[in-house]
């Protein structure tokens, strides 16, 4: 009874010296003098916002980096535009209208700013702070590193107020159309990276307006603003600040010949022999004149060789003298030396049993199978003239359907050693044994989700699962079920890139599927170089990338 009593006078105790207390949105604290860029601009609503120290939550300040720079003529005359990330670790920017004192500040100027008494409004479709003098701005600091933010453009067209006076890397991005030996970067141009494409504007008075020899593919470093369109809504584009802000990547296309389109990794029922790969020819292919070959990866925890990281790359194998019945190569390659695929259609490589979706489904045939093998035989018996093309003996699974990677690879050639680099590539998974520094592991392409060179800090990433190439399809639950592997995108030969990233699409097939159902709604498209229309014409899912 005691221990009730005096737990009833604590709180009330407590509760009387709370209710004596001025209210504050930081109990216990005291008020910053810097309102978080992100709170300052949620103020916004769509009317001009007069800034007091009420609204600003107690502040009467606005802190952060400088990232403009008015010596390229590209940007909005008077404004100083900063960024932070104090609220919740997010970038957020904020254009500050101080007039012509606002070219007297760089790149990496840390700044603190009285905004108490101006107006948030929107002028020329841009966020700012006005009626703000030049003397309400205090230098802090030089020289502040910026981290390079690299944005897709699809998330800045899906979000652009989020992104708005930020300093953003638009990364490996060419131009739509292809630019010419004469164009400049005056004007409007459209740049696509992958995710979509995206508006580059550079003002008639820049001082690298009539700059011509706009690179093929290169990083697009910039500030990005926003005009308002006549139903009111956001409308960004991307300006670069200097001709510095344009860094090549590459000045000739790097043209995949063929695709990965599509797979079959985990039939109904067993495996062997049933799994199967899908590709499209960019170009039309004649395999007897200029020959290709696939390599398939698996890297469950049985494979073979095992527990080790692959030191020859694609070309690692099977371990003949440790492989006994049962057991998987680690790396397995089909030959492609016969038959021809037209540009903008399927081909397949795979199982001889040539069968939509294991034992008891469908035939296939009928599809365009350029290599057809039964990769399970294991003995010299069963398979006189080899199993594996070159390499990987025999195996009772091409893919893992576990924690651990696989995928495959299309080269060109049939020659595989641990130096060669395919044209195109996927993984589905990214567990096991699959790189080790600095040159252990499978060689990527460059890709929609890998890049040889990394287009930021330009260091080497030639493998899977080194520096930034980390990106893997997802595995298909449940097991056994027969799920065909759908990938979507969008591929332009002429600029020998994708212009819309690939995105899986998992399709659960049944004994009584048919082609149909994997080629007549295929989400892959490829564009006519010469036409600009698409050879394909379907629609693209959500992307699925872990």
């Amino acid at each position: 009874m005691k221990k009730i009593i005096f737990y009833s006078l604590t709180f009330l105790s407590l509760a009387l010296t709370w209710s004596g207390c001025k209210k504050s949105n930081y109990p216990g604290g005291v008020i910053g003098d810097y309102v978080p860029l992100y709170d300052l601009r949620n103020l916004y609503k769509g009317s001009d916002v007069t800034l007091t120290n009420e609204n600003m939550f107690g502040s009467s300040s606005i802190t952060g980096v400088v990232i403009s720079d008015h010596s390229g003529k590209n940007l909005p005359e008077g404004l100083l535009i900063i960024q932070d990330r104090r609220r919740l670790g997010l970038i957020r920017g904020i254009s500050v209208a101080i007039g012509a004192d606002a070219s007297k500040y760089v790149p990496g100027d840390s700044v603190g700013i009285r905004v108490e008494g101006g107006v948030l409004k929107r002028v020329d479709g841009i966020l700012q702070v006005t009626g703000v003098p030049a003397s309400a701005v205090t230098k802090i600091a030089s020289n502040v590193p910026i981290p390079p933010n690299r944005v897709g453009s699809s998330f800045i067209l899906a979000k652009p107020n989020d992104y708005e006076s930020t300093l953003v890397a638009i990364v490996k991005a060419g131009f739509e159309p292809g630019a010419g030996p004469n164009d400049t970067y005056a004007g409007d141009k459209t740049i696509n990276d992958g995710f979509d494409n995206f508006t580059l504007h550079t003002e008639a008075t820049a001082t690298f307006a009539n700059t011509g020899g706009l690179n093929f593919n290169g990083n697009y470093y910039g500030i990005i603003f926003n005009t308002v369109t006549a139903n009111g809504t956001l409308k960004p584009h991307h300006r670069m600040r200097t001709i510095k802000d344009a860094v090549a990547l590459s000045s000739t296309p790097d043209i995949a010949s063929a695709i990965i389109t599509g797979y079959m990794a985990d039939a109904e029922g067993g495996d062997g022999n049933y799994e199967y790969m899908q590709f499209m020819a960019t170009r039309d292919i004649d395999f007897s004149v200029t020959p290709f070959c696939v390599v398939v990866t698996n890297n469950a925890g049985a494979s073979s060789p095992t527990g080790v990281f692959p030191i020859k790359g694609w070309a690692t194998g099977a371990d003949a003298l440790k492989n006994p019945t049962g057991l998987v190569a680690r790396t397995y390659k089909f030959d492609l030396t016969s038959g021809k695929a037209a540009k903008g259609t399927f081909f397949y490589v795979g199982g001889s049993s040539k069968m939509i979706n294991g034992s008891k489904s469908k035939s296939i045939a009928s599809a365009n199978w350029i290599k057809a093998k039964n990769y399970t035989l294991a003995t010299p018996a069963e398979a006189p003239a080899g199993n594996g093309d070159g390499f990987g003996l025999y195996t009772s699974g091409l893919f893992a359907n576990s924690g651990n990677a696989s995928g495959f690879a299309i080269f060109e050639g049939t020659t595989v050693n641990v130096n060669t680099a395919p044209i195109d590539v996927i993984f589905i998974g990214s567990g096991g044994s699959l790189y080790n520094a600095p040159s252990a592991g499978y060689k990527i392409a460059n890709t929609d989700f890998y890049d040889k060179i990394n287009p930021i800090t330009l260091a080497p990433q030639p493998y899977y699962r080194s520096g930034e190439n980390t990106l893997c399809f997802n595995y298909q639950l449940p097991a056994d079920q027969g799920f065909w592997n759908k990938l979507g995108g969008i591929y332009n030969p002429s600029l020998g890139k994708w212009v819309k990233a690939r995105s899986q699409s998992d399709i659960d097939l049944n004994t009584s599927s048919t082609l149909e159902d994997i080629e007549g709604t295929s989400l892959v498209r490829i564009i006519n170089a010469v036409t600009g229309e698409y050879i394909r014409t379907d629609t693209i899912p959500p992307t699925r990338l872990k």
